[in-house]
């Protein structure tokens, strides 16, 4: 395809409908000459003259009569191309793609309803992955994750506050086992445990403090009856009295709440940065995606 492919055919148009170069050219706010010169050069392109042209009268020609039929076509296809693109720059509308990571899943779904009512010209799909995302080579408009796992040369928007980490458990679990005092004591209980997506087991991390000094960071590895590769079937299995597991206390406090897990070992947490959503500049941040974070954020007021 010829980079010039178009040049020409728009003033074409206008001349063939006024019949006229010079009251073309007062519509497209250029010169006669520029007119004609742009009439020449598409002629030459296409091989045949378009135009009849005498001193009083502007006419089309056999093959002028044919272009004309199918360019006023295309020039119309391109102007609703460029009317449709405006609209999204203003109004919230069309595919909004996001990468998520699996525990952010049960923060997500009691959104979604509400975003889908309010904003019914945006069309959402979620891909949930733990695995590090180019969003841009993959085609995203944004990816949400926990803030330090963000490059550095993204923009990116908190969503939630920054919230510690939990080891829960059902109060049946509890009820059978008893609770863990200090980390060191799960290799006496049942953990669930996460495959990340390169094959290693998640370890879970705890921070020890010692009077005023600096606190002690450290990771275990535990062991249990189930390994799964996503954080929601963890809690699905902690529910059902399976065993114990790690998540972010935000995400797990409405089955607190209700009194489907308990927590543990509260001494012991350190604190997840909270979840961002991030994309590669400010001005890719289109209308539907402003919308779904404002929407978040009133959400979680």
């Amino acid at each position: 395809m010829r980079a010039d492919l178009l040049d020409g055919i728009v003033i074409f148009t206008r001349v063939a409908e006024k019949r006229s170069f010079t009251a073309a050219a007062v519509e497209l706010g250029v010169t006669t000459a520029a007119v004609s010169w742009s009439i020449k050069r598409l002629e030459a392109r296409v091989g045949t003259s378009l135009l009849t042209r005498t001193t009083r009268s502007v006419g089309l020609t056999e093959a002028g009569e044919l272009f004309l039929q199918q360019a006023l076509a295309s020039v119309a296809n391109v102007e609703a191309a460029i009317e449709a693109a405006q609209r999204m720059g203003v109004n919230p509308a069309g595919l909004l793609r996001l990468s998520v990571p699996y525990v952010a899943q049960t923060l997500i779904e009691p959104v979604l309803d509400g975003f889908a009512a309010a904003y019914p010209a945006v069309e959402l799909e979620l891909v949930f992955e733990d695995r590090f995302v180019d969003i841009v080579a993959e085609g995203y408009d944004a990816g949400i994750r926990i803030g330090e796992m963000i490059a550095q040369d993204m923009i990116a928007v908190r969503l939630t506050k920054p919230s510690p980490l939990t080891v829960v458990g059902s109060p049946a679990y509890f009820a059978r086992r008893g609770k863990p005092l200090r980390p060191e004591q799960l290799s006496e209980h049942a953990c669930i445990n996460v495959r990340l997506f390169g094959g290693a087991l998640y370890r879970w991390m705890f921070t020890e403090r010692f009077g005023r000094g600096e606190p002690r960071t450290f990771a275990m590895d535990v062991k249990g009856p189930l390994t799964v590769n996503g954080p929601a079937t963890c809690t699905s299995a902690a529910v059902a009295g399976v065993g114990l597991t790690y998540n972010i206390a935000s995400v797990v406090e409405p089955l607190v709440r209700q009194g489907l897990l308990e927590p543990c070992l509260e001494g012991f947490m350190p604190e997840s940065p909270g979840f961002f959503i991030y994309f590669p500049n400010r001005k890719q941040m289109l209308p539907k995606l402003r919308a779904f974070v404002d929407f978040w954020k009133q959400d979680h007021q």
